[in-house]
């Protein structure tokens, strides 16, 4: 059985790599992103790369990510976890932070030496206008290498983090193979909408601004398993 992140995500990958593995809608916008493990695992890379080559971090560090459940915070999560960083949640003194632009106010409660703003466009598409200390996370992650390696080791708190996560994959009834609809509204913690499924062999449909009236057609074309609205 894997004990870290990095290796759990990595399993789930090498089964079948081309298969969707977390699907995005926005209802609010008409946002639908598919994406592979394959095509997740290379955001991951690149952010992984980020942080080891540009901020010269290391296992063990801390990470600060103020973003609320997307498909890039899936990568900048699985980044940080590959690359052996500690992730936080809640403001404090850490070596790098990555906040969404519609959380800014949030973010000055942060002590970071480095930060990334994220957008969150639809398309991954550069901002127009960076923040004042902030770097734009897209216009510098695609610059990094698709590709990396983990040391084999997590972060120091990968074991009690994967612990809680089976635990929760189990109560929420997530199965090996299974395709779980997440209301990101009512599970906002990326232990339920992020890790809880990957952990246990599933892919995810995440919506955002679920509109109930649109579950029923969506868990039919997306041929989802089980709910969680």
């Amino acid at each position: 059985m894997a004990d870290n992140i990095a290796r759990v995500f990595a399993d789930v990958i090498a089964t079948d790599p081309t298969r969707p593995l977390l699907t995005w809608y926005d209802d609010a916008t008409g946002e639908r992103t598919e994406l592979s493990g394959a095509t997740l695992a290379n955001w991951v890379a690149k952010t992984a790369n980020l942080l080891v080559d540009e901020v010269a971090l290391a296992p063990g560090d801390v990470a600060g990510v103020a973003l609320p459940p997307h498909w890039q915070t899936a990568a900048v999560l699985l980044g940080c976890w590959s690359a052996g960083l500690t992730v936080a949640d809640t403001p404090g003194d850490v070596d790098v932070l990555f906040a969404a632009a519609a959380r800014l106010g949030e973010a000055d409660a942060w002590s970071a030496g480095e930060r990334y703003v994220l957008a969150l466009d639809p398309f991954a598409l550069p901002m127009r206008e960076v923040p004042p200390g902030y770097a734009d996370f897209v216009s510098h992650v695609r610059t990094h290498g698709d590709h990396f390696g983990p040391s084999g080791r997590g972060g120091p708190g990968d074991a009690e983090l994967l612990a809680r996560t089976r635990a929760r994959a189990a109560e929420l009834g997530i199965s090996p193979g299974g395709r779980v609809l997440v209301d990101t509204a009512a599970y906002p913690d990326p232990v339920d909408w992020l890790l809880a499924p990957l952990t246990a062999g599933a892919s995810a449909v995440l919506c955002a601004n679920l509109d109930p009236s649109a579950l029923p057609a969506r868990a039919s074309t997306e041929k989802v398993t089980r709910t969680l609205p």
